[in-house]
């Protein structure tokens, strides 16, 4: 079963962005605990970071995630600026816009589009330390600015839809993911760029099919990319014949 955490941003002593005293941190845990309740209704284990008005450290909220278990991290925000009205819609952010995370977030965007929202698209933000901690594929879902009006009506007004169309978007990505299920052998993973292109070279000198897949602040180098897990195996045999450290991921 996918295991999903449910991060609804700030809480108790920090309130996030106020607007005429709307609160952050109300509108992300009754949005946090609605998306839940559709993600479970369709089969997924849902862990939430918080369920009540209290306060975390992001480093606190990541461990949770990572204590969890968890394939999946969500955390649910409003957006802000510094002049009431100047900006609408929604973005989602990521560590960088590689992977699953990337087209996790894509797909919420697409979705919440589709409700009224302009899609400010998708952002790394490889600072922020729920993306940056949380072990697992992670999001960061900027569900409209508070201080903009037209924002706020359709995050009331059509608060199912918006709740909908973010539970859309992780289920989409999740279904995606798991029916293209693929087998790779990973020879090695840096934060460092050119190491990872020595390593390609040489896989590629060797006669191995190799290339470099960005995810969560490494690059990761891999040989092929195999729907039978047979295939991959019979592949790591002979990498590591010619001397290769190897691993097989999916």
């Amino acid at each position: 079963m996918v295991k999903v955490i449910m991060d609804a941003g700030h809480g108790g002593s920090d309130p996030g962005a106020v607007y005429e005293g709307r609160q952050e941190k109300d509108d992300t845990l009754r949005l946090a605990l609605a998306v839940g309740q559709i993600l479970e209704n369709n089969g997924v284990d849902v862990v939430y970071t918080r369920t009540e008005d209290m306060y975390q450290k992001p480093i606190e909220k990541a461990q949770i995630a990572n204590a969890s278990g968890a394939d999946y991290f969500v955390s649910i925000h409003r957006n802000s600026s510094p002049i009431p009205n100047q900006y609408s819609g929604v973005e989602v952010l990521v560590y960088d816009e590689s992977g699953i995370k990337a087209e996790m977030a894509e797909a919420v965007c697409r979705e919440l589009e589709q409700i009224g929202f302009n899609d400010l698209g998708v952002a790394e933000r490889p600072g922020l330390i729920v993306l940056r901690r949380t072990e697992m594929p992670a999001i960061l879902v900027e569900a409209g600015f508070i201080n903009t009006e037209e924002d706020n009506r359709l995050f009331d007004e059509q608060f199912d839809e918006l709740a909908q169309a973010i539970a859309d978007g992780i289920l989409a990505a999740v279904s995606g993911s798991q029916e293209e299920k693929l087998y790779r052998v990973q020879t090695g993973a840096f934060h460092n760029l050119q190491y990872a292109q020595d390593l390609q070279y040489q896989l590629e000198r060797d006669g191995f099919p190799a290339f470099i897949f960005q995810d969560d602040g490494f690059y990761k180098v891999q040989a092929g990319a195999f729907r039978q897990l047979t295939n991959a195996v019979r592949m790591e045999a002979a990498l590591r014949r010619k001397g290769y450290s190897t691993y097989i991921v999916s």
